[in-house]
This record gives C-alpha cells, structure tokens and sequence, in this order.
C-alpha cells in the first residue's frame, strides 16, 4: 500500500467494497462494452451490414478489458472514449470498423452515468430498507417503555422509547418513498448524436425515420431499462443527477437525525450506541464511552447534504445543448455522494442493530419530572375532594415553582408531592398522590400507536422486500 500520496477516506473507511465496484474503472469500463454491444447488435436488427460474427467477436471481449493499451493510447490521443474504443478494437479487429458506430461521447459516457446511479440507488435502497427493519424491531421491543419526551431539549409529557424510534423510521421510509420514484423513472439518454438531434443516423439509415425511432426504445431494452429520455441536447439533463442527489442527501438527512437523538441519549445515560470489547472512547479519559459511531454518522452525512449542491449547480449553468464544466464535477460529487450514504447507512444498520437502552436510568429521569407533569390529574383529584379549581391551580403553580427551586438552586430532589401533601386545601395524602405516579398513565396512545404504525406502514413494506433483509453492517469500527 502506498504511503505517499492522498487516499481517499471514503474508500479506505467508509464505504462498502460493494458501493466501491459500482463506480470502480472496471464497471464502468465493463458497462462501455455492454453498450458498444447493445449498439451493434441494434444497428444489425434495423438492417446496416454488420454481422454476427463481429457481435459475437465484442461479446467474446466484453469483460477482458485491456486497461493497458487504452491508457497508453489516452497518452497519444488525450480521449478516453477513443481510447477505449482503439483498446477494444485492439481486441476484436473484425469488428473495430463498427465499434460506436454513430454514436458521441456521450452515448457510453452518460448512459453509463445512468446505469452506475441506477446500480448504487439499489444498493442504498437495500441498506436503508435493512434500517428500516432493525428499527421496526427497536421500536416493536419498547413500544411500552415509558420515557421522558423533550421539546426544546427541556422535560416533556411522556412518551414511549419504542414511539420514539417510530419517528426515525417514518423518515426513512419517506426516503424510501423518494428512492423508489427517482429509481423507477430513471432513464438512458440512448443514442442522440453530437447534439442530441441523431443526425448521424440519418445518415446511417438513409433518412428511414421510422427506423431510427426504433433505436432508444431497442438498446433501452438491451439494457434492463424502460425507455430512453425523448430528448436531450449531447447529454442527459443534469437536472437527473440533482434528482438523485437530492434523494441521497434526504436519507442523509434522516440519518443526521437520528444520530443526534442518539447521542443526547448517551450523554443522559438512557440509550448507548455499540461499544467494542476492547475499543477506547479517550486517549486521556480511560472511563469514557463516545458516542463515536453516532458522531461519524452525523459527519459524514453533513457531507453528503453538502455535496447535494453541486448537481444542482452544476444542471443550472449548463449551456445550450452542452458545456464540459460538469464533467469533473460529476465525477467526485456522484460517486462520493453514494460513496458517503453507503458508510452512513452501514453505520446506522450497525448503531440500531446493537443499540443499549438503559430502562432503569431512563425511569429515574422520568420519575424525577413526573409530578410536575402530574400536576392537572392532581388538581382533578382534588376538585372531585371539594377544591376549587382556580385556587388549586393557583397553588399548584407555586408549588411547583418552589420545588423547581429546590431541585435546580439546592440540588436535592424534586419534592412537590410532599409539598401538594402538606397543603390541606387539596385534601390529598402523600399515598394518594403517589397512586397517580405511574408513568404508564402519561403515554397516551404511544403503544398503540407503535403497534398500528407497524403494522399499517412498516411490515407491509419489509414483506415486500422480505428477499432482501438481514444484512449485515460492513464498518471499519
């Protein structure tokens, strides 16, 4: 291994070495060949003389990529489709004569964009459905657990641990959503010619129009997609890869989320991430637990929201029918994007899968707010003894202002029952208060509404994607 020179964090750390391959020179190159292929054999069916013997000759060299003659020929030519095309000639000398017949740049360059963000979004959509499940179990195991709820990180009316988690998955399935139409109407530029206005076939096919219409819809097919956008100038729209970034970044997003939720928890005590056997939290503080994975989850997913802007600058400056100032661009932001949400959701799958919950630290913190939140059960109860309403409601906020003090300025430990107990006018004895100290009383519907959420928005979506669940998360811890 090299020591000299910059590497990547994103290929030596965080992502996968499945996400790796999608956007390795080797696929993309395979994926050139493919579509040298698809155009031959197209261009035979709609009758130009090219025969099967040279098809099969490009077939028979489709994944022995000669990556040596073509780099050396780059260094002659400066284009690396042309160079590729020469390497692959190289090979099939029968049928170099045919090999991107027609066709520009682009016809191998941004379909094969397309097909490589096709592949990653399937992958991504694999491992966010995986989330997806791990959390649905999360949630299914302490749907009755009560906890403390915060609004502006202050205490709140109780909800459930499992409810909460319920509010992470409702996010992620809406990426879900967002994945599954950018996927699904995802298309190939096909073959358009310099400007997008397939002149070149026009010669090709003797000004056959009916001919040519035939030929997106053709090599769309040979290559697993539905159809080719219907027009374009050189390239596809730019606007798709902002589309899909934009996807990528939402689930970004929602792992951000997640990942602070989590670490406020740590730092209460109440939930705690994975921790190795033998991992260290500090260099100089042997006693602590970080919440690091949670930490490189909000990281690297800020990154990925980031990166979102530059598909969409780079779709609102293009000119005409087409500039090359996207090219470079593309290259770092689509790949590192996918790149970043691979590590992300590898993480997450890793952080849930193992997460801790503490239930005993997670019930002293709520038992220690709880009669504050008490406090309108309370003033009912007395009400029913005879009291009136308005002053008790009086007393009771005094009361609590007082206890507040007496947590907050003299550290002790909230005291309002005895308080309430004290005071004669709510005819209540410290028995009867503390009767109203089950927590489960304060949760409202959150069981239920864990329970229905799973089973009408959840499992109806892992049993449609049963085939691909129980992954395993690949971290570099």
């Amino acid at each position: 291994m090299s020591t000299d020179r910059y590497t990547s964090p994103l290929s030596e750390r965080y992502a996968s070495k499945e996400m790796q391959y999608i956007f390795s020179p080797e696929m993309k190159f395979r994926t050139w060949r493919r579509l040298w292929i698809a155009l031959a054999e197209t261009e035979k069916e709609l009758g130009l003389d090219i025969t099967q013997e040279q098809i099969d000759e490009l077939k028979a060299h489709k994944d022995d990529i000669n990556f040596e003659v073509a780099k050396e020929r780059e260094k002659l030519v400066r284009h690396d489709v042309m160079s590729h095309v020469y390497a692959y000639g190289v090979q099939c000398p029968k049928a170099k004569g045919i090999i991107h017949l027609g066709a520009t740049s682009c016809y191998v360059g941004d379909n094969t964009d397309i097909i490589l963000m096709s592949e990653a979004l399937k992958l991504v959509r694999k491992k966010l459905v995986n989330v997806i499940a791990e959390l649905a179990k999360f949630a299914d195991r302490y749907k009755e657990l009560p906890t403390l709820a915060f609004t502006h990180f202050q205490p709140a009316q109780p909800t459930t641990v499992g409810k909460r988690a319920t509010l992470w998955t409702q996010e992620f399935l809406m990426d879900l959503e967002d994945l599954d139409y950018v996927l699904d109407s995802l298309k190939l530029l096909g073959s358009k010619g310099t400007t997008g206005t397939q002149a070149s076939f026009l010669e090709l096919f003797e000004g056959d129009q009916e001919t040519i219409d035939k030929i997106d819809p053709m090599i769309a097919a040979k290559m697993g997609f539905k159809d080719c956008y219907p027009v374009s100038g050189q390239t596809y729209s730019r606007k798709v890869d902002t589309r899909v970034l934009n996807v990528v970044a939402g689930i970004a997003a929602s792992a951000h989320k997640m990942s602070n939720d989590i670490r406020l928890l740590q730092h209460l005590k109440e939930v705690e991430e994975p921790f190795e056997k033998n991992q260290i939290g500090s260099s100089a503080m042997a006693y602590k637990r970080n919440p690091m994975r949670s930490e490189r989850i909000a990281s690297i997913s800020r990154y990925v929201m980031i990166d979102a802007l530059n598909p969409a600058i780079t779709s609102a400056t293009q000119w005409f029918e087409r500039t090359l100032d996207d090219s470079a661009n593309k290259r770092l932001s689509v790949a590192e994007g996918f790149l970043a949400i691979d590590g992300v959701l590898d993480l997450c799958l890793n952080v849930v899968d193992g997460l801790v919950v503490y239930d005993k630290v997670i019930t002293k913190h709520l038992m220690s707010e709880l009669p504050f939140m008490a406090t309108e059960n309370i003033m009912m109860d007395a009400v029913k003894n005879g009291g009136d309403r308005q002053e008790l409601h009086e007393k009771i906020r005094q009361l609590s202002m007082e206890a507040g003090a007496n947590v907050k300025q003299n550290g002790l430990d909230n005291n309002l029952l005895e308080l309430i107990a004290a005071d004669e006018s709510f005819g209540l004895t410290l028995e009867d208060l503390q009767a109203n100290m089950d927590p489960s009383k304060y949760v409202g519907r959150a069981p239920l509404q864990v329970e229905n959420f799973l089973k009408n928005h959840v499992n109806p979506v892992l049993e449609a994607n049963k085939e691909i669940l129980g992954m395993t998360a690949e971290i570099n811890v």
